[in-house]
C-alpha cells in the first residue's frame, strides 16, 4: 500500500465501516476529517486526540505533544494531560530514549499540561523510533467546536503559512538533498519552524470568537484539511490558491524538492469556519497571529479551486508531499 495515511475512501471502506453505533454518551466519534472523541462529563465534555509521529527524524518528542494537542485545541477544549507510547528499535541508546521523553515532557510543560502516562518498549518490530501520543482535555458542552461544524457562507480562515511542519522536518531530515539549493541560514530558518506548530492560542480565540468549525492541516497540508472540513460538513468550497500563505524559504524548499507546499503536512496551521472572517482575522491580528481568508464554504456540492480566473476541482487528499520527498534519492 502507499505510504502514510489512508485515503478517505480507504479510511471509510476499512475502518468506518467496521465501527458500531456510538453510544448515547460519545458526542463526538469517528469519521472523516473528525481528529477528536469527545465523551460527555455532566455539563463538560471529554475530548482525546492520538496521533503516531513517524515521518520524522528529529524532535519526535516535541511533534508527538504538538500534534495531539494541537487537534484537541481544534475541538475547542482545554488540553490537560498526554500519555505518550514509546516504540524504540534494538539499535537504540537509553540516551535516545531519554531524548525524546525529555522533549515531550519539555513541550507539555510548555503549553501547560503534563504526562500523565504511556509505555515505553524496545521492540523489533519498528526500524526507527515511533511516538504515539494521547491527549486528554474537557469543554464545557456548548463550547465543542467539530470539524463538521461549517455553515454555508461562512469564510475559511487561515492562520500562519502553510507547511510549517513540513518545511521543519525536511529542512533537518532531507537537509543533504537541498544544499546545493538552500543557505545553512535558510536551512536554519526552515528548522526553527518547528517552534511554531502550536495552534492552541488561535484555537482559544476563534473558539471564544463565534467559530463554526476548526481543523488542524496535517497530513495531506491545507488543501487536505480544506476538503475534509467540506466533506466532513457536507458543503461545498471556494477556495482561493493565490490567498493562501506560503513563506519564502518554504516555497524555495518545496521547488528544490519538486513537492507541492499545499499538500505538505501542516501542523502549526489552523482551518477556521467563521461567519465574520474579516473580524476574526482582525482579532487574531491582535494576539500577533497571522490569518487570512482563503475561500467560503457554499451549500452546494462543487469544491473548487481558484487560480487567478481559472477554476479546477479541489480533488480528495491522498498521500503527503513529505513522504515523496524522503523517498526520493
Amino acid at each position: 500500500m502507499r505510504t502514510g495515511k489512508l485515503t478517505n475512501f480507504e479510511l471509510q471502506r476499512l475502518i468506518l465501516s467496521e465501527l458500531g453505533p456510538n453510544r448515547n454518551d460519545v458526542l463526538l466519534g469517528p469519521g472523516v476529517g473528525e481528529d477528536c472523541a469527545a465523551l460527555r462529563f455532566g455539563d463538560e465534555a471529554c475530548v482525546l486526540s492520538t496521533d503516531p509521529i513517524t515521518a520524522a527524524g528529529s524532535k519526535l518528542g516535541q511533534l508527538a505533544v504538538q500534534v495531539s494537542v494541537n487537534d484537541v485545541a481544534a475541538a475547542g477544549a482545554e488540553p490537560l494531560g498526554v500519555l505518550l507510547t514509546v516504540l524504540a528499535p534494538p539499535e537504540a541508546t537509553p540516551e535516545d530514549i531519554g531524548k525524546v521523553v525529555r522533549e515531550a515532557a519539555e513541550e507539555a510543560a510548555a503549553q501547560g499540561l503534563q504526562i500523565i502516562g504511556g509505555h515505553t518498549e524496545v521492540t523489533d518490530a519498528v526500524r526507527r523510533m515511533v511516538l504515539s501520543s494521547t491527549v486528554v482535555g474537557r469543554v464545557k458542552l456548548e463550547a465543542l467546536k467539530r470539524t463538521g461544524g461549517a455553515r454555508p457562507g461562512d469564510a475559511l480562515v487561515m492562520t500562519k503559512q502553510a507547511a510549517l511542519e513540513g518545511t521543519a522536518i525536511l529542512a533537518q531530515d532531507a537537509a543533504h538533498k537541498l544544499r546545493n539549493s538552500l543557505t545553512e541560514l535558510e536551512l536554519s530558518e526552515a528548522h526553527r519552524l518547528i517552534g511554531k506548530l502550536s495552534v492552541l492560542p488561535e484555537g482559544r480565540i476563534a473558539a471564544q470568537s463565534g467559530a463554526t468549525a476548526m481543523h488542524d492541516a496535517t497530513e495531506g497540508g491545507v488543501l487536505g484539511a480544506a476538503w475534509e472540513m467540506a466533506e466532513a460538513s457536507g458543503l461545498g468550497l471556494c477556495l482561493r490558491l493565490d490567498d493562501i500563505p506560503v513563506r519564502p524559504v518554504t516555497r524555495k524548499l518545496c521547488d528544490a524538492l519538486g513537492i507541492d507546499p499545499l499538500r505538505l503536512i501542516s501542523s502549526g496551521v489552523m482551518l477556521i469556519a467563521h461567519p465574520n472572517g474579516e473580524m476574526l482575522c482582525e482579532t487574531l491580528g491582535q494576539q500577533e497571529i497571522h490569518a487570512a481568508i482563503i475561500g467560503e464554504f457554499t451549500a452546494g456540492p462543487e469544491r473548487v479551486l481558484l487560480c487567478g480566473q481559472r477554476e479546477t476541482p479541489l480533488p480528495p487528499p491522498e498521500g503527503d508531499e513529505i513522504y515523496r520527498a524522503l523517498g526520493a534519492p
